[in-house]
């Protein structure tokens, strides 16, 4: 009467999706291409695995498309010099791998680019410019209350040791 739970589902996490890309600065959009190329390399593995070679080459072919309609295609070989143009020719070399791991059924291969996407996601989320705001505000000493005013129990700042010394 309804529909199934699953469409349910399904349109509630495409609501999502969109909503977080519409909310998403350029750098956090940078780290979703890269969930959404794992996440589809991931699923790729598990279709080999199980022998369903069409939901297979659907999902090697969606990683693909997030590669190269979308990491590939926003990086600025003007601006980002020989970083964007490596990056470039790492995003190449993905996507080729990933046609050679569909055509030969290569899971080996499939983890390899799952492994390079997982790092370049680290190095982003390293760069995150809301990393960089927590790493100077954790720098900063806390100001010291004013007199007769009660500090405030912060329960991610540095406590004392409770340990005794022999």
């Amino acid at each position: 009467m309804f529909g199934s739970t699953r469409s349910g589902a399904n349109a509630y996490a495409t609501v999502g999706v969109e909503t977080g890309v519409a909310a998403a600065s350029p750098h956090k959009l940078i780290v979703m291409l890269f969930e959404g190329a794992m996440v589809a390399v991931a699923s790729a593995q598990h279709h080999m695995q199980t022998g369903d070679i069409a939901a297979k080459g659907k999902a090697i072919s969606h990683a693909i498309s997030i590669i190269d309609n979308g990491l590939r295609a926003s990086l600025d070989k003007k601006v980002g010099g020989e970083i964007a143009l490596n990056l470039d020719a790492l995003y190449e070399y993905m996507s080729n791998r990933l046609l050679t791991a569909n055509l030969k059924n290569q899971p080996q291969t499939l983890d390899e680019i799952y492994q390079l996407l997982k790092g370049l996601k680290g190095a982003w989320d390293a760069i995150s410019p809301a990393s960089g705001a927590s790493a100077e505000a954790a720098a900063q000493p806390a100001a010291a209350p004013a007199p007769g005013q009660a500090q405030a129990y912060d329960p991610l700042a540095p406590q004392p040791s409770r340990l005794m010394k022999a």
